[in-house]
C-alpha cells in the first residue's frame, strides 16, 4: 500500500511525536507520521495546560529552536501567567491553560500544512530490523512501510492497563485501545522494560459548579506568550478557580482504599512523585486536614472541567460521593472519572545522548517511553530525536544539548546518565546552571543554534539578535548615566533603602534590594531613553545588570566542568580492569557507558574518588 522509503518514520501522534515528525521534515527529511488515531494528533491526555516550573522554560527553548509546541500553545490559549514572581528570575515559569479542542486542531493543521510530512492512521505492532538497524515498520494491517530511521514516541499505549476500582481495562487512554508487539519484541532483542503508572482526575460538568464560593484565579493583567515569533497575545482570558478538600472529604475517600488498586496490590508499578493521586495524598500526609484543588476550564467553547489536584483511580461512586462534599461542588454532574494508567517504558540509561538507542542503530526513542512525565520533557525530547534522526539519516553531526544551554539539556543528560525509576519531571532545582538558563534568554541561549541546523529561520536569527544588541545599548547607558543625590534620594526612600550622599551611576542603583527598572523610570532622563526599548529587552538589561556577578560565577564553574567534558573515555574502555574504582562505580559505567568524565561524574553511584581513578589512568 505504501511503496515509499521514508528517511524517519514516527510511531505516536502525542506531543513527542509531534515535534519529532514537524522536525525532521521541516529539515528537509521525507516524514511519515503513523498514529493510532487521526482525530487525537497533539491530545491533552491530561491538564489543559502548557507550562509551569522549568516546564514554561522548555517550551521557550523548543520555540527558540524552531518548534512548534510554544506557537500552539499561544494559539490556543486561555490564560497566561508567569509564575515565582516573588523570586529570583531563574525561577520565574510562564504557563498557559489551554483549550483542548483548539490546541489538538491548531497541531493538526500546523503539521499538515509541514511539506515532506505523510500520515497513516494505523497501529504499529512491530519494527523491521536488519542487521542491527531499524528500516521501517510493520502495522496492525500487515503493512510493511520501509524507512531509514524509525522514532517511538508510544505515550502511555505500549500495553497500557486503566484502573478505576477494581475494574481494568486494556487501553492507552480512556476509550482508545493499547498497543502491543512492540515491548515484547524489544525485550527479545535485548532491551530492559519496565512498569509505570500515571493517573488522571474526573472530567466534570462546569454548569453543575457553584463558583461564587470558590478563589477566582484570573490571568496575569500584562499577559505574555511563548512564542518569540509574531503569535498573538491574549485580549480576553478564563478564569480558574481554588477550592479545598475537607475530612469529610478524606473519610469518604479513604472506604475505597480497599477498592483501590494503589492499596490492594493490583498496581505494583511506580507512579508520578510530585503529582501523586488524591488517594496517595490523604495516605502519605494523614496530618493535613485539606488538599488544595484548581478548578480549570477546558476551553471557550465547552463546559468540561479538568479538577486538577483529584487524580485517582478509586472505584466511581467514590470519587463522585467524595468531591460532592467540596465547596461549590455539592450538584456535580461527572462526564467521565479519574483512572490510573500502567503502561511499558525502557529506562532510558539504554540510549545516547542524540535519543538512539544503543542496541539498535536509528532507532530513537522519546517521551514517555524514557519514562518521563510531561508534555514538554516529551515535546523536548521529540525535538531532538526529530533533529538527530534527520542528521544521522543525511551524515550530518549529532546535534546536542549541553547541560548549561538548555533545560533540555539537562532533561536527556539526566536520563541516560542518571536513569529513572519513577516518571521524570523537569524541576528548576535539577539545573545546576539555572540562573544562565532563564526562560527569558531562551531566545538568546538557542536560536542561532536552531539557525544553524536549518530549523529556525533567518527572521528568528535577526529578531533576537537585535534584541542582543538592544539590551547591551541600554545596559551600556545605565552603566554610564549618572545620578545625583537629590533626584536619586526621592526614589529611594520609596523602598527603604539607604539615601546616597555622591553620584552613583544608574547600573548601580539598579543593583540594589527592591529597586526595579521600572522604578528607575520615575527619573527623567531615564524614562525617556528607556522607554525607547521594547519590554523584553528592558527586562534582559534589568536581569543582567542586577545578577551580573551570579551569571559571572556561574559561566566560571560552567568553563571548569567543560575541561572535564572534553577528556574523552574510549568507547570500548574496560572498567573491570581498574581495581581501584568502587564495584559500584564499575558496574553503573559499564552499564551507562560515558562518553566524558563529565558525564561519568554525574552518575549517581560515582565517587569523586572514582573519577580521580579515572583521571590518572587516562593520564590526566
Amino acid at each position: 500500500m505504501i511503496t515509499d522509503t521514508y528517511d524517519v518514520i514516527v510511531v505516536g501522534g502525542g506531543h513527542a511525536g509531534c515535534e519529532a515528525a514537524a522536525a525532521a521534515a521541516n529539515l528537509g527529511s521525507s516524514t511519515l507520521l503513523v498514529t493510532m488515531n487521526m482525530q487525537t494528533i497533539g491530545q491533552m491526555s491530561c491538564n489543559p495546560a502548557m507550562g509551569g516550573i522549568a516546564k514554561g522554560q522548555i517550551v521557550r527553548e523548543i520555540d527558540a529552536l524552531g518548534g512548534y509546541s510554544g506557537i500552539i500553545a499561544d494559539k490556543s490559549a486561555v490564560q497566561f501567567k508567569m509564575l515565582n514572581l516573588s523570586k529570583g528570575p531563574a525561577m520565574w515559569s510562564p504557563r498557559t491553560q489551554n483549550d483542548r479542542m483548539m490546541f489538538a486542531e491548531e497541531w493538526r493543521i500546523a503539521l499538515e500544512n509541514t511539506p515532506n510530512l505523510d500520515f497513516f492512521q494505523d497501529m504499529v505492532k512491530s519494527l523491521i530490523i536488519e542487521n542491527n538497524r531499524a528500516v521501517g515498520v510493520v502495522t496492525s494491517l500487515g503493512i510493511s512501510i520501509r524507512s531509514k530511521s524509525v522514532i517511538l514516541t508510544n505515550g502511555t499505549f505500549l500495553n497500557g492497563l486503566i484502573h478505576v476500582g477494581d475494574k481494568q481495562l486494556g487501553g492507552g487512554r480512556m476509550g482508545e485501545p493499547r498497543a502491543f508487539g512492540i515491548t515484547e519484541q524489544l525485550v527479545s532483542l535485548g532491551f530492559e522494560a519496565g512498569r509505570m503508572k500515571t493517573g488522571t482526575p474526573p472530567r466534570v460538568d462546569g454548569r453543575s459548579l457553584n463558583y461564587s464560593v470558590m478563589e477566582e484565579q484570573k490571568g496575569d493583567e500584562k499577559p505574555q506568550k511563548f512564542s518569540y515569533t509574531d503569535t498573538p497575545k491574549l485580549t480576553r482570558q478564563l478564569s480558574c478557580h481554588i477550592v479545598y478538600t475537607n475530612e469529610t472529604v478524606h473519610d469518604i475517600l479513604r472506604e475505597g482504599f480497599e477498592r483501590s488498586p494503589m492499596f490492594n496490590g493490583t498496581i505494583q508499578s511506580t507512579g508520578p512523585r510530585y503529582c501523586p493521586s488524591i488517594e496517595d495524598k490523604i495516605n502519605r500526609f494523614a496530618e493535613r486536614t485539606r488538599h488544595q484543588l484548581f478548578v480549570e476550564p477546558e476551553g471557550w467553547r465547552t463546559c468540561e472541567i479538568y479538577v486538577n489536584g483529584f487524580s485517582s483511580s478509586l472505584p466511581e461512586d467514590i470519587q463522585i460521593k467524595a468531591m460532592r462534599h467540596i465547596p461549590g461542588f455539592e450538584n456535580v454532574k461527572v462526564f467521565r472519572p479519574g483512572y490510573a494508567i500502567e503502561y511499558d517504558y525502557f529506562p532510558p540509561t539504554q540510549l545516547n545522548h542524540t535519543l538512539e538507542t544503543k542496541l539498535i542503530a536509528n532507532l530513537y526513542f522519546a517521551g514517555q517511553i524514557n519514562g518521563t512525565t510531561g508534555y514538554e520533557e516529551a515535546a523536548g525530547q521529540g525535538l531532538m530525536a526529530g533533529i538527530n534522526a534527520h542528521n544521522k539519516v543525511h551524515g550530518k553531526d549529532d546535534f546536542i544539548l549541553q547541560r548549561d544551554e538548555a533545560y533540555i539539556g539537562v532533561l536527556i543528560d539526566d536520563l541516560i546518565t542518571k536513569g529513572t525509576e519513577e516518571p521524570y519531571r523537569m524541576f528548576t532545582s535539577r539545573a545546576e546552571y539555572r540562573l544562565l538558563l532563564r526562560q527569558d534568554n531562551a531566545d538568546v541561549r538557542l536560536t542561532e543554534k536552531g539557525y544553524k541546523i536549518g530549523l529556525a529561520s533567518e527572521e528568528r536569527l535577526k529578531t533576537a539578535e537585535e534584541k542582543i544588541t538592544k539590551s547591551n545599548e541600554l545596559e551600556a547607558f545605565l552603566k554610564d548615566y549618572s545620578l545625583k543625590p537629590g533626584v536619586i534620594n526621592p526614589v529611594l526612600q520609596t523602598i527603604d533603602s539607604s539615601p546616597v550622599d555622591q553620584a552613583y551611576r544608574a547600573a548601580q542603583i539598579l543593583t540594589r534590594p527592591n529597586m526595579s527598572l521600572e522604578k528607575l523610570e520615575d527619573i527623567e532622563g531615564i524614562r525617556e531613553i528607556s522607554s525607547t526599548y521594547a519590554e523584553e529587552v528592558r527586562e534582559q538589561a534589568e536581569i543582567n545588570i542586577k545578577y551580573r556577578g551570579y551569571i559571572e560565577k556561574e559561566k566560571e564553574n560552567v568553563a571548569k566542568l567543560n575541561r572535564l567534558e572534553t577528556i574523552k573515555i574510549p568507547e570500548d574502555f574496560n572498567y573491570e580492569a581498574i581495581t581501584s574504582l568502587s564495584a559500584e562505580a564499575k558496574q553503573k559505567m559499564t552499564k551507562v557507558n560515558p562518553k566524558t568524565i563529565a558525564q561519568a561524574s554525574r552518575i549517581s553511584g560515582v565517587s569523586p574518588a572514582d573519577i580521580n581513578v579515572l583521571l590518572i589512568y587516562l593520564g590526566r
